[in-house]
């Protein structure tokens, strides 16, 4: 593309100077033609002036009188009647120019000029033409690499752009060029590479979460299916297969709320639903994995109460705050329900450390972990609860007290005599 600019450029930039430079060419030729005959035609006649005026005061007409009002390289002849002829220099050779004029008293006077006067003075005025024609190419040729860099180069870089979109590198550059053209390229390559940068973390996102959440499920639903190839009891089976089969619907709804979220994260299908029911379930699947560490996970408070809410959402909260409390936690883990105004509030602690106070205003960012763990499960938990209109906060850190918030359902809200008001919260991380 570089080579095509220059190219064009230094064309259109020729074919000007050809056509101005023979017009100039040919127009100064004739006008210094006219201007030498001009001169030599003004010398004749100023001679015939001189001539006149010695022959009216009776001085004689000599060569050396009238050499030197004669020009350089130039002949002079005077013929006047009844006299000799005078002739002033040496006759020029070749071509001439030649003017002549008369005198009021009959005396005519011829000046000639050699052509090669003329040819010299066309001559030098042709060498200035070719040598501003040369300089107008040079400047043209400088000219056009400079615009064939600053518009091939921008090109070359749109190009990398675009390629590195293609390969997987969604980072804008956010360079711009000066041409508008080009500008606009780069704002929609920038765009481009900015909604595909969303599009791959939303997709990476999907898959961190995915495996974190999908984790839980499987793992109870994979010791479930051990029980029942352990025992031979059929009413024994039958329980466990009835509760794997739970697990399995569970783990179908966390996949669609996971993909759900992928969408639209405040996406939700609140219903009413028994607060109890799901705080069981989760004491089901989590008491094997407690039993197994030697530990114990319980559940006191506030009975009966109805929230609002997505069950499978609220129970994979739950989950992630009861596997954090197994993971990083110590000692019994209590669940307790109560109420706080229009909200239903389920706390989770354990005797444990407790969280170290580096990590307290930051536990609910995805990647932060206090052990080797992946450190979304609480990110995801945060997000799963506000989809609902609830809220995941962390009460007290030593030892950690976490509260999820809900909102009760409209037939249980009003039968405490309580007003609707936002429970003050503890230190939140």
């Amino acid at each position: 593309m570089r080579r095509r600019l220059i190219n064009s450029t230094l064309a259109v930039v020729l074919v000007v100077i050809a056509v101005f430079g023979v017009s100039l060419v040919l127009v100064e030729t004739r006008t210094i033609t006219n201007s030498a005959q001009e001169r030599v035609d003004y010398e004749a006649a100023r001679l015939a002036s001189i001539v006149d005026a010695r022959i009216v005061d009776g001085e004689r007409i000599s060569t050396t009188v009238l050499g030197q009002q004669l020009g350089v390289d130039r002949y002079a002849r005077v013929e006047i009647p009844g006299r000799d002829t005078v002739e002033i220099g040496t006759p020029p050779d070749g071509e001439v120019i030649e003017g002549s004029a008369t005198g009021e008293r009959g005396e005519t006077v011829t000046v000639q000029e050699p052509r090669s006067a003329v040819t010299r003075e066309l001559g030098a005025t042709l060498l200035i033409i070719a040598a501003t024609a040369l300089l107008a190419i040079v400047a043209a040729a400088l000219l056009a690499v400079r615009q064939a860099n600053r518009l091939a180069s921008p090109l070359t870089d749109l190009a990398e752009t675009a390629e590195r979109l293609g390969s997987g590198d969604p980072r804008p550059r956010h360079k711009r060029y000066g041409v508008p053209e080009l500008d606009r390229v780069a704002d929609v390559l920038d765009g481009s590479a900015e909604r595909i940068g969303r599009m791959l973390t939303a997709e990476r996102r999907l898959a961190a979460d995915a495996s974190h959440q999908l984790r839980t499920p499987l793992t109870a639903l994979s010791m479930r299916l051990e029980e029942i190839s352990a025992t031979d009891d059929l009413p024994t089976v039958r329980e466990e297969a009835a509760i794997a089969l739970a697990q399995v619907e569970r783990l179908t709804d966390v996949v669609e709320r996971l993909l759900t979220n992928s969408r639209d994260p405040r996406t939700g299908s609140a219903v009413a639903f028994d607060l109890d029911d799901v705080v069981r379930q989760q004491l089901e699947e989590w008491r094997p994995a407690y039993r197994s560490a030697g530990r114990a996970v319980v559940h006191s408070g506030k009975r009966g109460q109805r929230a609002v809410g997505t069950p499978g959402a609220v129970a994979q909260v739950l989950a992630a705050l009861i596997e954090n409390s197994l993971m990083h936690g110590g000692g019994t883990v209590a669940l307790r329900s109560r109420v706080a105004g229009n909200q239903l509030v389920v706390e989770v602690t354990d005797e444990g450390p407790g969280v170290p106070a580096d990590l307290g205003a930051r536990i609910f960012e995805r990647a932060i972990s206090g052990r080797n763990s992946t450190g979304i499960g609480l990110a995801v938990a945060r997000d799963l609860a506000e989809a609902d209109g609830g809220r995941l906060e962390m009460l007290q850190t030593k030892p950690a007290v976490f509260a999820l918030f809900l909102s009760r359902a409209s037939d249980d809200a009003g039968q405490d005599g309580v007003p609707a008001a936002p429970p003050e919260p503890g230190p939140v991380r």
